[in-house]
């Protein structure tokens, strides 16, 4: 099985690549290696992957079609794995073009290349993001997700709505993963706990936004890549699914445990909420669990434990 994966030198993408080579597949990865956020740290975790003989990377962009097609004449591909996009919801009201770029010509590159190599399955990432503000408790993938209220997430709806076109089509079998908060070994920098974990060991202040009134449903990676995998060995025409952990945790008692976890107290900086930003993510991964067998199993105190273990390691230090 030859799976090309996007987006490989990323969080998701790089432990999904190593999972599926540990399961004897060839991955062929690709990645433009932006400078959203460190470059050292991604070209480490392409340094991990490139010890494994079946995996194959180009340091090219999705924006590149002809790169694309050479790919696809150079090996036989049998699925995607399209984990690759301009992360972050607060850049998105900065700099909307890296994400028109990156989430809509890249990805419509990537259903083009799909559909004429007849590829058997298509998985592709969406986010949490794509609920806005809904007030359905639960979010449901039933739910409606037409209101975005950031650029970020209005990308991803898109994509989910390409992506249903190009099943339709061509057959293509094609389906779309909502990740909710996911942290863990090798993470964002960008994202909370890899911010938050910085700050606090250098003695900064940590920006608490909406002061500190908001809920996330922290979901750890192994969870999150057991999904994709899942995804995709099913194959299914055309569907929609939430990777969260159900359990949506209040930001201060996550700050709390992070601070025992470290064993240092954060001096907390509280201010309003950003523009783009939800106040709530809580997955119902009812239909994940019940089409893929989802069951995420790492709670959160496991979880930051792992991280803070990880980043002591990376970083060589000690607190």
């Amino acid at each position: 099985m030859t799976t090309l994966v996007t987006g490989t030198v990323g969080f998701i993408g790089f432990h999904t690549a190593r999972t599926l080579l540990e399961k004897g597949e060839r991955i062929i990865g690709i990645d433009n290696v932006n400078d959203y956020y460190s470059q050292e740290l991604k070209w480490d975790r392409n340094a991990v992957l490139e010890k494994y003989d079946d995996f194959h990377f180009f340091h090219q962009d999705l924006c590149d079609l002809d790169v694309l097609k050479k790919i696809f004449e150079e090996y036989e591909i049998d699925k995607i794995c399209h984990l690759a996009a301009q992360a972050g919801v607060r850049y998105s009201v900065e700099n909307p073009h890296a994400y028109q770029r990156s989430n809509l010509e890249g990805f419509t590159n990537i259903l083009e290349v799909a559909r004429h190599n007849e590829v058997e399955n298509l998985v592709f990432a969406s986010s949490s993001s794509v609920y806005g503000g809904n007030e359905d408790i639960p979010y449901s993938v039933g739910d409606d997700v037409n209101k975005p209220v950031s650029y970020y997430a209005a990308t991803k709806v898109a994509n989910e709505v390409m992506a249903h076109s190009y099943s339709h089509l061509y057959d293509l079998n094609c389906t779309g993963l909502r990740f909710f908060t996911v942290y863990g070994p090798w993470g964002r920098p960008d994202m909370a706990m890899f911010k938050f974990t910085d700050r606090i060991v250098e003695g900064e202040p940590i920006d608490v936004y909406n002061y500190g009134d908001m809920k996330r449903d922290f979901t750890y990676i192994e969870d999150i890549v057991e999904g994709v995998v899942s995804s995709l060995e099913k194959d299914f025409d055309y569907e929609i699914f939430n990777l969260g952990n159900n359990t949506p945790v209040e930001l201060m008692e996550f700050i709390e445990i992070l601070e025992e976890t470290i064993g240092i107290k954060a001096d907390k900086n509280m201010l309003p909420m950003q523009a783009g930003d939800m106040k709530v993510t809580y997955a119902d991964i009812s239909r994940s669990k019940e089409k893929l067998g989802f069951k995420p199993k790492t709670d959160l105190e496991d979880g930051v434990e792992r991280f803070v273990e990880w980043y002591k390691d990376y970083y060589k230090v000690e607190f």
